[in-house]
């Protein structure tokens, strides 16, 4: 995720500063190396050494520190550092970074930095709400920094409100988003359909199948990850959708289809890797469901096929992706859809394999184009969201 890559932690004068270990914690079980930087006020609340010990380099407090091989150490720490992370941002340190201020060793670093910087303001609600504050952070807005909204709920000093740092899992996901990819599909929409549809048989039961979700939501993640404006398009799932895109809920596979068609002509990219019924009962009613002993008939009409439609209404330059569950002929069945519902790609996989298909955190998928078929090998469902978008990228090139 992060290799070859430095994290650079400014850590200021808040309460929520403890909470900055868990963070550093985090990055340090990464491939990427992590620099800390704490203000004078920081260390009251926590102990530069803790820091020290998380990630095996030397915590900075002061410009002016001798204790270190020669060089002008928030220059090099400047060019270092692949993104700044300031959290918590107390208003002072926000007002000092709004107006170009540098005198300690975070503002004089973060200002000869030329990375991507992320604040994440933590104070007191009053304080966060101020007119001040709100205009020192609108500054850094348009100075290309990255704000983080801090959350809701009780603060320290007793009040409840807008002002707390958001938890150090939601932090990782910001660095995540701002290093953990090449930006190779900035600029693009990209819509992902994810989990399983619902098919009601009557105001209590249901049809559904035992997708997860977690397949759409890899490729929903490691789309916005690369940089690209992602719309998931979720059914039932048991996993949890990823941060950073923008989620839409449908029950069944008539919801599913009246709003992936409607977005359609906006995407450059649609991946169709929901589980959508092929078949819904009819309409509930006393007359339609037929009852006999020990059994239950009941009238079936065929869904609207999404990816048929998705291919017949192709625009210039879109992209098409379906997946394929099959449990037998998998490449023959996978490679006539794509010839049938005028597709660029198939995702095909076999049920009937071991570490494949529905609740697995794998998946062994082949890759049907025009071109040929590519076998791949069994990998994590987020490297196959990796290696598809990789080969989906090469083939729009």
């Amino acid at each position: 995720m992060f290799q070859d890559k430095t994290i650079l932690l400014g850590i200021t004068g808040g309460i929520a500063a403890y909470k900055m270990a868990s963070l550093a914690s985090a990055i340090g079980k990464t491939d990427g190396n992590c620099e800390v930087i704490m203000t004078k006020n920081a260390t009251e609340f926590i102990s530069p050494l803790t820091f020290e010990t998380l990630t095996g380099n030397k915590c900075y407090t002061d410009t002016f520190d001798r204790d270190f091989s020669w060089d002008v150490k928030h220059i090099s720490l400047a060019k270092k550092a692949d993104v700044i992370l300031i959290a918590p941002a107390t208003a002072n340190v926000i007002a000092k970074l709004a107006h170009g201020i540098a005198d300690d060793m975070l503002t004089t670093t973060v200002l000869a930095a030329t990375c991507h910087k992320i604040v994440a303001p933590a104070m007191n609600t009053n304080m966060y709400l101020n007119p001040i504050t709100q205009d020192n952070i609108a500054k850094l807005k348009a100075y290309g920094f990255e704000v983080i909204e801090p959350a809701e709920g009780l603060l320290a000093c007793g009040d409840e409100g807008l002002g707390k740092m958001p938890e150090p899992e939601i932090l990782m996901g910001y660095l995540e988003k701002a290093m953990g990819r090449t930006k190779d599909l900035e600029g693009k929409k990209v819509m992902i359909t994810a989990g399983a549809t619902r098919e009601s048989l009557d105001p209590v039961r249901f049809i559904t199948n035992h997708s997860s979700g977690k397949m759409g939501f890899a490729l929903a993640k490691e789309a916005m990850m690369r940089g690209a404006d992602v719309t998931l398009v979720k059914a039932f799932t048991t996993a949890k959708a990823p941060d950073f895109v923008h989620v839409v809920d449908v029950k069944d596979a008539e919801d599913m289809f009246r709003e992936v068609t409607a977005r359609s002509e906006e995407m450059d990219i649609i991946i169709k890797a929901a589980a959508v019924a092929d078949y819904t009962p009819e309409t509930y009613s006393d007359n339609k469901i037929k009852k006999k002993e020990g059994d239950m008939s009941i009238p079936l009409k065929r869904t609207q096929d999404i990816l048929k439609y998705l291919g017949e209404h192709k625009k210039e330059g879109q992209f098409i992706c379906g997946f394929s569950m099959e449990t037998e002929n998998m490449e023959e069945n996978s490679a006539a859809k794509l010839e049938k519902k005028n597709a660029d790609m198939i995702v095909a996989n076999n049920l009937k394999e071991s570490g494949s298909g529905f609740g697995t955190d794998t998946n062994r998928v082949t890759f049907i184009t025009k071109e040929g078929i590519e076998p791949q090998d069994i990998l994590s469902k987020e490297m196959v969201a990796k290696t598809l978008f990789d080969r989906i990228i090469e083939i729009t090139k």
